[in-house]
């Protein structure tokens, strides 16, 4: 089964969910498939940045005068729906491999009602493995290759991982768990001699990247962050402590999982957790970037688009770039 696909990425901080969703409201017959790699979890919902009210679009609509009163203008609410977000446990691990099976779940779903499907998120790895069809291939733990890198530097993995000429995703490699993970992948296809590139669905995308300037970036993770610990991520965090989540899981998860647990559990003090915060998302919005110019290199065309325009004419401007669209394939 095979539908033509709207994919819309860029750096966190960028407004991609809400101009998704705008798109699926215009569109009528769109539903949006996330690519991120935290918002899979249930019960981190501030910390990932969820948004879900963003899934309710008000689009305007001129309502029927009654007799003699002039017609008005409603905010009708449009629900648009979601697939990949709220799927696993909290505490456990989910990879490229898990969402690209999920990923083909939903994605035919989607196409066997024959409505359209939009591709929203920051997780340059999830999004590249589907737009370039990499080959789903579940990677086993490997004990022996674990314990020789156990003790090594978040530096000196991130070293040893960019060896490798593999794809591999940079972009959320900040703990050493995580690092330690991708090199075990790496390792594994070098020896198994494995080519991603290998049969997986070839879904056409046209895909849309929002591009903000470094400068308003800073300023919009520094506003969220603080706006964020205002509404309750702290108290996210200790919530899922309390419920039993080990605080190993929750900081191999990175980010506000990683700095809010290291200040629960005593290990920085609340100004340490911010200032360490805010510097990590900034330095994690950099890695974004970089990848997703890696992507454009490695053959993935993306039409850039200014993110600080007002979100209508964004919209705008990629449903006026947009082919028509053919009526979906069925089969598998």
């Amino acid at each position: 089964m095979s539908c033509p696909m709207i994919t819309i990425l860029g750096p966190t901080a960028c407004g991609k969910t809400a101009v998704a969703t705008l798109l699926a409201a215009r569109l009528g017959d769109a539903e949006i498939i996330s690519a991120d790699s935290r918002q899979v979890f249930r019960g981190m919902d501030i910390g990932t940045g969820k948004d879900l009210s963003d899934y309710t679009v008000h689009e305007p609509l001129t309502a029927r005068p009654a007799l003699g009163s002039a017609a008005c203008i409603v905010q009708e609410p449009i629900h648009i729906p979601y697939h990949l977000i709220d799927i696993a446990d909290a505490g456990t691990k989910y990879s490229v491999f898990e969402f690209q099976r999920d990923f083909l779940r939903a994605y035919n779903n989607i196409c066997s009602r024959a409505r359209k499907t939009i591709l929203c998120g920051g997780t340059g790895l999830y999004i590249e493995s589907v737009l370039r069809a990499y080959k789903l291939v579940e990677v086993p733990v490997n004990a022996a290759l674990r314990e020789r890198l156990e003790g090594k530097s978040l530096e000196e993995l991130t070293a040893l991982l960019a060896t490798y000429k593999r794809l591999h995703n940079t972009t959320d490699v900040d703990t050493a768990r995580r690092a330690i993970r991708a090199i075990e992948i790496e390792e594994y296809y070098r020896e198994h001699h494995i080519d991603e590139t290998q049969p997986f669905p070839d879904i056409s995308s046209q895909t849309f990247g929002l591009d903000i300037p470094r400068e308003l970036r800073r300023k919009r993770i520094t506003a969220r962050l603080h706006k964020r610990l205002a509404e309750g991520m702290l108290e996210e965090v200790q919530r899922l402590l309390d419920s039993g989540i080990p605080a190993e899981a929750l900081i191999s998860y990175g980010l506000e999982y990683r700095y809010l647990t290291l200040y629960l559990t005593g290990e920085l003090t609340y100004d340490e957790m911010v200032r360490q915060l805010e510097i990590a998302i900034h330095q994690f919005a950099k890695r974004q970037m970089t990848y997703f110019r890696g992507m454009e290199r490695r053959g993935v065309e993306i039409h850039w688009i200014d993110a600080t325009r007002p979100k209508d004419l964004i919209v705008q401007e990629i449903i006026q770039t947009l082919p028509p669209t053919p009526p979906c394939e069925g089969g598998e």
